[in-house]
C-alpha cells in the first residue's frame, strides 16, 4: 500500500477509442451442406445444425449440431410481408399469414420505427422514411431476414465490409439457373463506408445493391435491401427472386428492366403457400457464402503518471533499510535509488483501484524524470 500520492491533473488523463475488425467468413455448406440429413433433392435441408421452434417464426442455424455443447449461435432467419402487400391475402388461402405479418411489424417497428400517426412504417428501398406522396421511396413490403448473432456481428458489423451471395436457380438445385444466367447474385454494401443513413432507431443502415448477377447494362446497381450495422440484421427484399413480370410484387424495378435471371415462381409460392421454417429452407440452400468484418469497440483511458527529478526516490518497503541504512547506498553522499515495479491507481479516498505491472524494474533518483503511460481499457 502506497504511504505517498500524487493527484492527477486534469490534463494527465484523456480517453480513447480503438476499433478492432475481425474477418467473418460463413460459407453456405454451414447453412445447407455440412450437416444435411435430407440430401441434396429432398425439401428437408434440415441437418442437426438447424433448429426450428414450436411457435414457426424463426429459424436458427449453428455452426455444430445445435445439442452439443460446441455449438455456436451464427444467425436467425425468418420471412415476412406488410399487411400492405399484394401478397397479403386470406389465411384460408396463405399459410401462416398472421405471423408473417406479425414478423415484418416486428422487424420493422424496431429497424425503422413509427410514423407521426403512431403506425409502424415499413421498410424503404432508398431509406426515405416518408410513407406517402412525393419522394416517398419504393417500399420493401416483401422481405426475408437475417439476423445475425452477437457473437459474430460484435458491436456493429464493419460499413463496407458485408458481401452476399445467393443462388436463384431452381430449389433442387441451389445454384443452378435454368434461365440461361449465371445464377448467382452478389448483393453487397461495397463503398457504403460513407454513405449510410441515420434515421433509423436502431442506428445506422446501408442500401445493399447487386455487384453481380444482375444486367450489366442497368446502372446504377440496383438495390437489393438493407443492412442495419449495430442491429447486425439484413433485410433483403423478396423482389432479388423475381423474373420477367416484377409487377407481381413491389419490386427493385420495372419489370421491363428485368435485373435478375431466377427461378420466377418462387417468391409468391414460397412466402404464401409455405411456412416460415420452409421459406427460410428456400432461401438458406440458396446462400454460397456470406462475408463481413466486425467490430468490437475498445474504450480506453489514458493516464500519465509523470514522475518529476524529485518524486518517488524512496522506497516504504521495510527491505529498503538495512540497520537504518539505505541498501542501496555505500556512503552518505551517494543518491538514493528506487526502482519502479508497479503503478498504483487510486480513487479520491486513496482506496486502491486498479495496478498496473511494469515489464521491467525502471531506476529512479533525483537526476531523471519519467512519464509512465497507464490504459485502462473496457
Amino acid at each position: 500500500m502506497a504511504t505517498t500520492f500524487k493527484t492527477f491533473l486534469n490534463n494527465d488523463i484523456t480517453s480513447t477509442k480503438t476499433l478492432l475488425h475481425e474477418a467473418i467468413p460463413l460459407t453456405g455448406t454451414i447453412a445447407s451442406g455440412t450437416y444435411n440429413l435430407g440430401g441434396a433433392t429432398t425439401d428437408t435441408y434440415d441437418g442437426t445444425n438447424i433448429k426450428n421452434y414450436a411457435h414457426g417464426m424463426f429459424q436458427s442455424v449453428y455452426d455444430y449440431p445445435y445439442l452439443s455443447s460446441s455449438a455456436n449461435h451464427i444467425y436467425d432467419l425468418t420471412v415476412g410481408y406488410a399487411s400492405g402487400s399484394v401478397l397479403s391475402g386470406t389465411e384460408a388461402t396463405t399459410n401462416m399469414q398472421a405471423k408473417k405479418i406479425n414478423m415484418y411489424n416486428q422487424m420493422a417497428q424496431v429497424l425503422v420505427g413509427y410514423d407521426a400517426t403512431g403506425s409502424i412504417r415499413n421498410f424503404d428501398q432508398d431509406g426515405n422514411l416518408v410513407d406517402t406522396g412525393a419522394g416517398s421511396g419504393t417500399k420493401l413490403k416483401d422481405c426475408f431476414f437475417i439476423n445475425f448473432a452477437r457473437l459474430l456481428a460484435k458491436d456493429e458489423i464493419k460499413k463496407g465490409s458485408f458481401t452476399i451471395k445467393i443462388g436463384t436457380g431452381s430449389y433442387a438445385a441451389p445454384f443452378a439457373d435454368t434461365s440461361g444466367g449465371d445464377g448467382i447474385l452478389t448483393i453487397s454494401d461495397s463503398g457504403k463506408e460513407n454513405d449510410y443513413r441515420v434515421n433509423s432507431p436502431a442506428g445506422e443502415y446501408a442500401i445493399l445493391s447487386a455487384t453481380a448477377g444482375y444486367n450489366k447494362e442497368i446502372s446504377p446497381a440496383p438495390a437489393c435491401g438493407l443492412i442495419f450495422y449495430q442491429a447486425g440484421i439484413v433485410v433483403l427484399s423478396s423482389s432479388i427472386f423475381l423474373s420477367g413480370n416484377t409487377s407481381a410484387l413491389p419490386g427493385i424495378l420495372s419489370s421491363s428492366d428485368v435485373p435478375f435471371r431466377p427461378n420466377g415462381t418462387y417468391v409468391t409460392a414460397s412466402l404464401t403457400g409455405s411456412a416460415i421454417s420452409a421459406s427460410c429452407n428456400y432461401l438458406r440452400n440458396r446462400l454460397y457464402d456470406i462475408t463481413f468484418n466486425n467490430t468490437t469497440e475498445l474504450n480506453s483511458t489514458i493516464h500519465f503518471c509523470r514522475v518529476n527529478h524529485n518524486d518517488y526516490n524512496y522506497s516504504s518497503n521495510p527491505t529498503y533499510l538495512s540497520a537504518s541504512k539505505i541498501r542501496v547506498k555505500n556512503n552518505t553522499l551517494d543518491s538514493p535509488i528506487a526502482y519502479f515495479t508497479t503503478v498504483g491507481l487510486y480513487s479520491s479516498d486513496n482506496e486502491l483501484l486498479a495496478v498496473a505491472k511494469l515489464s521491467e524494474p525502471l531506476k529512479k533518483d533525483p537526476t531523471n524524470e519519467m512519464t509512465i503511460r497507464v490504459r485502462l481499457d473496457y
